[in-house]
């Protein structure tokens, strides 16, 4: 029955899904109606205003994202790391132990760092299915569902956002004056029982709904190992230009930089493994095993391909997120899951409303800066644990995520491979994590 019900929604997407590109633009307008329906602010001129506004406040969080994607998949095609992942990917001897492995190395990445997790991730499948003949959207699918670990995880957004004083997305301290400690949210049994139970069951999971070998579509594998083989040797210039395109000391001045700086932040207590942290630690890291600069440029230009999906769609987010945020609509979607809730029940509707809200803003800071303004009185209001409260609100955000194709756009561009399969696959992570999210906040939370 599994199957079936996969196979249907594989199905599905497959056929009604449009292109991300076009999904975006679909996206716009759906939010622009709903906004001249039912926003306080939602008049046709502040409807504009706010796309516009919100398409180039996206620019500086676009910019990232490739810096993420571009340093990390140079820094994979370095010869130490690119073993390293050739030898674990050599490690299972079936499609069901290659996928199980992908998905728990994704979750465990993730859970560390979602950054560092979404590319780990991609370029471990890659391995993979260049080893084994499987179908490749499932196989992504079992990455991409990792990062349903970053809610909970050390790098949530909003949990780090709570438990830093100070933090201009630290809403229950502009409201209350509290301070939420990480260890509150973190560690809380309503955070690690989920934790642990999509551990053990996603995988397993994943196994039973495999797609049989007559609906199969294997990965390209000499594409894929086209794209991982080294670029020819550029021919060694003479001279000066020569001699410092190829001096090593220029590499390893940046890269004792950065840890220089590191270490002189842990050691002030002020170090924090943000977004910023792990570009740099990629970049660093690149240099040190390219060793020398040209060779590093040239990975960078290699990597730099898979950038253009995100460039293109980033933006037209960016106005989406605008339109919810300054005509007040995400407001109004929070606010009619508040007016139903009670002591008990907050949690759980501030889970439900921000899943929805995050179909159209799905950004863990972004989306904080939206929902939290009315999920933090009404907790005050309710006397809800503020943690609980927050951490709700993260994890709507995160099973969004598996049939919102936002976060799954760098990991697809890594891959080389089509939304609409995948999300087929990853509807299942949704439903499961629905239900497994949903109940620790009613019985735990």
């Amino acid at each position: 029955m599994l199957g079936r019900v996969t196979n249907f929604f594989v199905y599905l997407f497959e056929r009604v899904l449009p292109d991300p590109f076009v999904f975006a633009i679909l996206l716009s307008l759906i939010t622009a109606v709903l906004a001249l329906l039912v926003a306080p602010h939602g008049s046709p001129p502040e409807i504009l205003a706010a796309w516009y506004e919100g398409i180039f406040k996206i620019f500086a969080f676009s910019f990232q994202m490739v810096m993420v994607l571009v340093t990390g998949y140079a820094l994979s095609t370095s010869r130490p790391v690119a073993r390293g992942l050739a030898a674990l990917a050599a490690l299972p001897r079936s499609a069901g132990q290659a996928v199980v492995l992908t998905m728990l190395i994704s979750m465990v990445a993730v859970l560390l760092n979602w950054g560092f997790g979404l590319v780990v991730s991609a370029l471990f499948a890659r391995e993979i299915a260049k080893r084994h003949r499987l179908d490749f959207a499932w196989l992504m699918a079992a990455a991409y569902s990792g990062f349903l670990m970053f809610p909970p995880g050390l790098s949530s957004s909003i949990a780090l956002a709570e438990a830093t004083p100070g933090s201009a997305l630290n809403i229950t301290q502009k409201v209350t004056g509290q301070i939420v400690p990480l260890g509150h949210m973190l560690l809380a049994p309503y955070n690690i029982a989920p934790v642990v139970v999509l551990f053990a069951v996603l995988p397993l999971l994943f196994t039973l709904v495999r797609p049989a070998e007559a609906d199969m579509v294997p990965a390209d594998r000499a594409r894929l190992e086209a794209e991982d083989r080294p670029s020819p040797a550029r021919a060694k210039i003479p001279g000066l230009a020569g001699a410092l395109d190829r001096a090593f000391i220029l590499n390893l001045s940046i890269v004792a930089a950065t840890f220089v700086y590191f270490g002189r932040s842990i050691w002030l207590g002020k170090f924090q493994l943000d977004i910023n942290a792990v570009i740099l630690i990629f970049l660093a890291l690149g240099l040190l095993l390219h060793w020398r600069p040209i060779a590093y440029a040239e990975a960078i230009s290699g990597a730099a391909r898979i950038t253009g999906s995100l460039l293109l769609q980033y933006p037209l987010y960016g106005g989406i997120m605008g339109i919810m945020t300054a005509t007040g609509l995400a407001g109004v979607i929070a606010q009619w899951f508040i007016a139903v809730s009670t002591p008990h029940t907050l949690p759980f509707w501030g889970f439900v409303s921000s899943i929805l809200i995050s179909l159209f803003v799905p950004s863990g800071g972004g989306h904080w800066a939206v929902q939290g303004p009315f999920i933090v009185p009404a907790a005050l209001a309710l006397h809800v644990d503020q943690g609980v409260a927050a951490m709700s609100v993260a994890y709507g955000e995160g099973v969004a995520n598996m049939i919102q194709p936002f976060w799954a756009l760098p990991l697809l561009a890594i891959a080389g491979i089509g939304m609409r399969r995948v999300m087929g696959f990853s509807v299942i992570s949704f439903f499961v994590s629905l239900v497994v999210f949903g109940a620790s906040l009613l019985l735990l939370g």
